[in-house]
């Protein structure tokens, strides 16, 4: 029988520097290829409302969207740990975060929920926490805000936001979060905060010195229409084929072979 990946084995990797493999899925297929590759943690991201339906960013994208293809990719996962989305508004205050959390644990059969959070959302990280709700803080470039932070800029790169994400960091810890996911964060203050917490810290275009890295699943195929984001990588391109596309990626970070220097920013 195939063992699950749980909270314990993602912190044992953090200890043990092994590195963590993430990627997203959205639907039975791809949850099963994705699982097949070896992935330890799958994200049913808000991403969904531009890769699966054609938005301009993630804002449209409702609770039971969310849950319905939680469920998809629940139905075809046998190792990988399964993350969700809290989507847009959805988590607003403690009261409407336990509501949705309850809607995307029970009925999406999610193991863990993502808020988009800085330490101002620390005291909803810690109701959920204290509801029982493993919860991933997300920091740094927060897509849900891109209105209010002045679009898709990388974060960190004054000495006052440096100490501000470690300061968001360290609040959202102790507030509660069983794991970090930071977004284009300047690489030398990743690795400050992966430093300075004990939690497993995710990143995407914050550099290699984080314990895992996640890619969004069509970015790396090279099928997301546009130019792709400079933190990812066409693996399709290198594989021919999508299972090997996927092998190639989770082979790559567990051999700190991705990301490159070139993937992150100063």
């Amino acid at each position: 029988m195939t063992q699950r990946i749980t909270l314990s084995t993602l912190r044992r990797m953090k200890a043990d520097r092994e590195p963590i493999v993430a990627l997203t899925a959205y639907d039975y297929s791809f949850a099963r290829a994705v699982d097949a590759a070896g992935v330890d943690v799958v994200l049913v991201g808000d991403s969904l409302g531009m890769v699966m339906q054609g938005h301009p960013d993630t804002v449209p994208v409702t609770l039971q969207e969310m849950a319905y293809h939680t469920r998809c990719v629940a139905r075809g996962l046998e190792r990988a740990y399964l993350m969700v989305d809290l989507p847009f508004l959805s988590d607003h205050d403690a009261a409407s975060a336990l509501t949705s959390s309850s809607v995307l644990m029970k009925e999406g059969r999610a193991d863990m929920v993502k808020i988009e959070a800085t330490a101002e959302q620390a005291p909803i990280v810690a109701a959920l926490s204290a509801a029982g709700v493993p919860v991933c803080a997300h920091f740094g470039l927060r897509p849900q805000r891109v209105g209010q932070m002045g679009g898709y800029r990388v974060q960190g790169r004054s000495d006052a936001e440096a100490q501000a994400v470690l300061a968001d960091a360290r609040a959202l810890e102790a507030a509660g979060a069983d794991l970090l996911l930071v977004e284009c964060l300047s690489a030398s203050v990743a690795a400050q905060v992966q430093a300075a917490v004990s939690v497993p810290l995710i990143g995407i275009g914050a550099g290699v010195d984080c314990d895992g890295q996640i890619l969004v699943l069509q970015d790396i195929l090279g099928i997301t229409p546009g130019r792709p984001p400079t933190f990812s990588h066409d693996f399709l391109a290198d594989a021919g084929s999508i299972p090997d596309a996927l092998a190639g990626y989770t082979q790559a970070v567990r051999a700190r072979t991705f990301p490159r220097p070139e993937h992150g920013f100063q």
